[in-house]
């Protein structure tokens, strides 16, 4: 047996246990664009975050003794009144107060809700496209290659046998 014919297995996707491939974080970014509703929700996000800003900017920058007295003022107060930072400046008028109290309710409502609907969205998904689901089973097995014995070794070669074979007349069945 030559070296090449008796050298370990190469695969480029297969890493060494605790480090992470390149591209596995650009795949699930790629998936959580594609297949959740992320985008939509930061777009509705960044709108109403503009909008409500620019609002208490327009009520608040003439109002005596404001401390949201430029649109700079205002984009931050906007961030940090939606995230429940605590850090927001405390608008001085009453139409200021109740315009920042929406932005308070909804932009929370919306910043939480972008989350917990993303991640939802995203780890149900693969419970509704079960290929993916065995594909993402094969890579993590793949990935603990080292860790098995003979035995398991043996198993997993009968087993990709029998894959290899059902994939390809799964092929010609599709081809025909």
């Amino acid at each position: 047996m030559t070296r090449e014919q008796s050298a370990p297995l190469q695969l480029h996707h297969v890493h060494k246990k605790g480090t992470l491939h390149p591209g596995r974080l650009k795949r699930f970014m790629q998936d959580v664009t594609a297949h959740t509703p992320i985008k939509r929700l930061v777009i509705i996000m960044v709108l109403l975050w503009l909008a409500f800003s620019t609002a208490i900017w327009l009520v608040e920058r003439n109002a005596s003794g404001a401390a949201i007295v430029s649109i700079i003022d205002a984009l931050y107060w906007g961030v940090a009144a939606f995230s429940t930072a605590g850090i927001a400046d405390t608008p001085t008028t009453a139409t200021a107060k109740i315009i920042g109290g929406l932005w308070i309710v909804v932009g929370s409502a919306l910043f939480f809700g972008t989350i917990v609907a993303t991640i939802t969205t995203y780890f149900m998904r693969p419970m509704q496209r079960p290929h993916h689901m065995i594909i993402n089973t094969i890579e993590y097995n793949l990935e603990q290659l080292d860790d098995l014995n003979l035995e398991e070794i043996d198993l997993l070669r009968d087993t990709v046998e029998v894959l290899l074979v059902h994939v390809e007349q799964l092929k010609e069945q599709r081809a025909t």
